[in-house]
């Protein structure tokens, strides 16, 4: 192994021992429930029983804190606790509260250890066991990683049990019978003789009592909610138009501000000329910031349209100007030197490379951006006393940090104000928006400041989806696949990352292999290493990370193996697969889409299986080479949740996660000329057409024991399988995203 690699392994270890030490000696702490924080806000008469159900005279307030993105987690988090309740959809308000460690994230451990997701073995739950503790320590509020269900499911479902039980019990003794003569329904308690007593009206007995701690959840054929389709709590407003996110916000008194950034990220601003800038109307101050300078106006047009005419004298990129050598420096990165992790090394690889014929290819994944479609923005008031946010983001107790290091203020002034979200894909866990908008109105104290970013703008500095590059070889015998060597160098996109949210990350990274390594199969012969480039662009979590590229890499040279050996995709697949669940999704596709039927002779059909955050995922696409290009006419997937919590909302994200992949894997990249990124708008970067749009069949399945999230999962398997439906269908191989490059699409 690398020096380098040897550091790498030493720092990991040094880390875990170190977190096992605090948590060994503080197991107290690691087991004791923080204080719920609903208990310094509530009014008279008001009662909460943990830290995600609040009641008064006049409603029913039930604390979501997880960011909705628009994935729907407000409604999925509120009817986890109401499942429990006895609630009805229009009986409960819900709010995602304020920040606080009581709301750590339980689910993100896992993606946190060096260990497959099929490994339970006492190694591997201990290491989970572990950095779950040290997660909560941290007071870990966070979304992403597909973890607001798998956070959420035992968890709310016990804090609505607590609140029922807590309820009956005032109920008790309010009218005299005995708690277990009472049941629930409707936001009410039920007695014998049928008078029901409202919650609410509950309210102020249940306020003197210690909450109900040791309560049973019930059985899943009790169920009214979960797994029921549901009418998702933010539907009627966003069909009528009427929602309001981060971006529709106005604050009495507020100024609207635009910056204007270096093009090459982390350049300096040497010198800029706003005379003309000042006598355009509107326009109040022009600012310098870091890295930029800021315009407040009287409106966002405005705004807009004077930074456009400041002139300024950018610094260098400091990293590659030219595209190309960013790829050239990855190309070069396969070196022992380089060597971050061997994350699979099964049977005697180099020995069966030597023995035959090996099938050799190469393979790319480029920089993406987020583009979401509501672009960043927050408002921001800063006086002597505190500071208030309001915006959308992912890790609140963090962005109240950052904030307070750049106001003075203490962490505990910060109130941030989440707001529902237009979009993110990895885009809101990033802080530069926060720390410009939190400078400006630092500079302006007493004025609330909205910040909002110009589309261009917002493309010229997303910290894109990491840039990739595999290169794979691989031998064949008696019509099976024999051995598979897979080498995936990339920068680290966690390096890049929490770099700048001020949480250094030690150890080698897993999303330059996710998608890869883990993928449960079991050649006789498999090696995956990742190998770590130095800093590139800066880059950041997208949609599954690691997983987008390295899936594709991955499964797609699979599929070159498979065919080289004579055999068909989905058998040798779903012969080839050791994990039970995962086969099992596996003959599902196969069985939803009639693998193995006649095509016409212009058709093709491809399959691809990738296990992301616990995932197992696998789809098959169907094309048709057409005159003009390809068309994709079908995609059916397959993906082992373990619980379906909304099949309605579970199908739209799938569906939209397919919708996604396919997109991006079509069309979209982030290129680098002069050291700025040449893509600025939708146009520059397309998605998937509505007329492109194919027929999408969706299958969840629910055999395994752990509960876990679909946001992201659909979007590694897709590249893949289009790429290899493509070539059943004419014969090219596609090693190289984006696919318009080489073919195209109608």
């Amino acid at each position: 192994m690398s020096r380098a690699g040897k550091i790498a392994r030493r720092t990991f270890l040094i880390g875990s021992a170190a977190i096992v030490g605090g948590v060994a000696f503080g197991v107290y702490r690691v087991k004791t429930p923080y204080a719920n924080p609903l208990q310094d806000e509530l009014a008279e008469g008001a009662a909460s029983f943990n830290p995600w159900v609040m009641i008064d005279a006049d409603k029913i307030t039930l604390i979501g804190p997880h960011a909705d993105k628009g994935q729907g987690v407000a409604s999925s988090q509120a009817a986890l606790i109401a499942e429990e309740m006895d609630l009805d959809f229009g009986q409960f308000e819900v709010s995602f509260g304020a920040p606080d460690k009581a709301y750590w994230n339980t689910a993100m451990a896992g993606e946190g250890v060096p260990f497959m997701s099929t490994n339970e073995s006492f190694s591997a739950e201990t290491m989970r066991d572990v950095m779950s503790g040290a997660l909560k320590l941290l007071g870990m509020q966070l979304t992403g990683g597909s973890s607001t269900i798998p956070d959420s499911f035992d968890k709310l479902r016990r804090a609505g049990a607590m609140a029922r039980e807590t309820l009956k019990l005032a109920a008790s003794k309010q009218s005299g019978v005995p708690v277990a003569q009472l049941k629930t329904a409707h936001g009410a308690v039920q007695l014998p003789d049928g008078t029901a007593l409202k919650y609410t009206e509950l309210a102020t007995i249940a306020a003197t009592l210690d909450p109900v701690r040791d309560v049973t959840l019930r059985d899943p054929d009790q169920w009214r909610l979960i797994g029921k389709p549901m009418h998702r709590l933010d539907m009627t407003a966003k069909v009528t138009g009427t929602q309001t996110y981060g971006i529709d916000l106005e604050v009495d008194g507020m100024v609207h501000a635009a910056v204007k950034m270096n093009p090459r990220q982390g350049g300096a601003l040497n010198g800029y000329d706003d005379a003309a800038a000042k006598t355009m109307r509107g326009v109040q101050k022009i600012l310098p910031i870091t890295g930029g300078i800021a315009v407040i106006a009287d409106n966002t047009w405005r705004a807009f349209q004077a930074a456009a005419v400041v002139d300024c004298d950018w610094g260098p990129a400091p990293y590659p100007a030219e595209q190309a050598d960013h790829w050239a420096e990855i190309s070069d990165s396969f070196i022992e030197d380089r060597l971050d992790k061997t994350w699979r090394d099964d049977g005697a690889v180099e020995t069966e490379l030597e023995k035959g014929t090996v099938v050799a290819a190469e393979y790319r994944s480029p920089y993406v951006a987020h583009q979401p479609l509501e672009p960043l923005n927050a408002v921001i008031k800063v006086t002597d006393d505190a500071v208030d946010v309001w915006a959308g983001h992912q890790i609140p107790r963090q962005l109240q940090q950052i904030v307070s290091q750049i106001t003075g203020h203490k962490a505990a002034q910060v109130r941030f104000h989440n707001q529902f979200i237009g979009g993110s894909f990895g885009h809101r866990l990033e802080f530069e928006f926060i720390k410009q908008a939190a400078e400006i109105a630092n500079l302006l104290r007493g004025t609330p400041v909205k910040l909002t970013y110009l589309r261009e703008e917002d493309f010229g500095h997303d910290f894109p989806r990491h840039i990739a590059m595999a290169r794979g070889r691989g031998t064949v015998a008696d019509g099976k696949v024999v051995a598979m060597d897979l080498d995936i160098a990339s920068p680290s996109v966690m390096t890049s990352q929490m770099g700048r949210a001020k949480m250094p990350m030690a150890g080698p990274d897993m999303q330059i292999v996710a998608g890869a390594w883990n993928n449960p199969y079991a050649l006789p012969h498999l090696r995956v290493r990742g190998y770590r480039v130095p800093e590139l662009a800066p880059v950041s979590s997208w949609r599954s990370v690691g997983a987008a590229g390295a899936g594709f890499f991955f499964d797609s040279f699979l599929d070159e193996l498979i065919h080289r050996a004579g055999a068909d995709p989905m058998e040798e697949r779903i012969r080839l697969m050791q994990h039970d669940l995962s086969r099992k999704v596996l003959e599902t596709v196969a069985e939803m889409s009639s693998w193995g039927g006649d095509l016409a002779p212009n058709k093709g059909r491809g399959v691809a299986f990738v296990e992301s955050f616990g995932v197992p995922t696998a789809e098959v696409v169907e094309v048709t080479n057409t005159d003009n290009g390809i068309r994709i006419d079908k995609v059916w997937i397959a993906a082992e949740v373990g619980q379906v919590v909304d099949p309605v909302n579970f199908e739209n994200l799938v569906q939209g996660g397919v919708i996604f992949g396919l997109g991006h894997a079509m069309n979209s990249q982030i290129t680098y000329a002069d050291g700025m990124a040449e893509q600025s708008n939708y146009w520059d970067a397309e998605g998937m057409r509505n007329y492109q749009c194919p027929d999408i069949f969706v299958k969840g399945l629910e055999n395994g024991p752990h509960v876990r999230g679909i946001g992201e999962p659909p979007i590694p398997p897709a590249a893949p399988a289009l790429a290899n439906a493509i070539f059943a269908a004419t014969g090219q191989r596609l090693r190289a995203m984006p696919f318009n490059q080489g073919i195209d699409f109608v």
